[in-house]
């Protein structure tokens, strides 16, 4: 089993500000929007999720929030792992049942859905899909951190991301109007973004 570390983060909680302005500023973050599973069959468990960031390359591996006193917290837990898509446009559905607008019970009944081989859920027509083992967990204020390592991914070059921004959905714009480090050509595959 992976051990939880804990990490008070409460240290300077009474100079934080106000709730309301964390919420206002966190919503001018732009971010794809993706549905966090774990469990198989009639046991599965998902939640959409924005609080998702890749962390290495070596191995390949991811982090998603959650709530720690959730139910799927605690699948991810004893299960030993999770599933991730992230949306494509035209699955807003998917993401508003799994934000808790359809029961827990019948999430898995909107959209296609299939098994990855470890029998974690996989959505048909996501931008991308990743089953991860995990490897690490770290309890940060009230949301539990999960470390996955990517033991498996699906991508789709026809599908376009459906993110999160100013509290809607929105698409990504592609323009050619930004410079970029190659001189306006997309980044060669596998390559790197610049770091600072």
């Amino acid at each position: 089993m992976t051990q939880i570390v804990s990490v008070d983060i409460a240290a300077h909680a009474e100079r934080a500000v106000t709730r309301p302005q964390f919420a206002d500023t966190m919503a001018r973050l732009a971010t794809t929007v993706c549905v966090v599973s774990s469990g198989s069959g009639s046991e599965c468990l998902g939640r959409t999720a924005m609080a998702v960031f890749s962390l290495s390359a070596n191995p390949p591996s991811i982090v998603v929030s959650i709530k720690a006193d959730s139910a799927l917290a605690d699948a991810i837990s004893s299960r030993q792992g999770f599933s991730l898509a992230m949306l494509a446009q035209g699955q807003e559905l998917v993401a508003d049942a799994f934000a808790g607008r359809v029961s827990a019970a019948n999430r898995y009944l909107v959209g296609v859905w299939a098994d990855w081989p470890s029998g974690r859920p996989r959505l048909i027509g996501a931008t991308a899909g990743l089953d991860c083992m995990l490897s690490a967990s770290v309890l940060v204020g009230d949301h539990r951190l999960f470390v996955g390592t990517i033991i498996a991914t699906e991508t789709l070059d026809f599908a376009e991301p459906l993110l999160w921004s100013e509290r809607q959905y929105q698409a990504l714009e592609r323009s050619t109007g930004f410079a970029t480090p190659s001189g306006g050509r997309p980044l060669p595959s596998g390559a790197a973004c610049p770091t600072i």
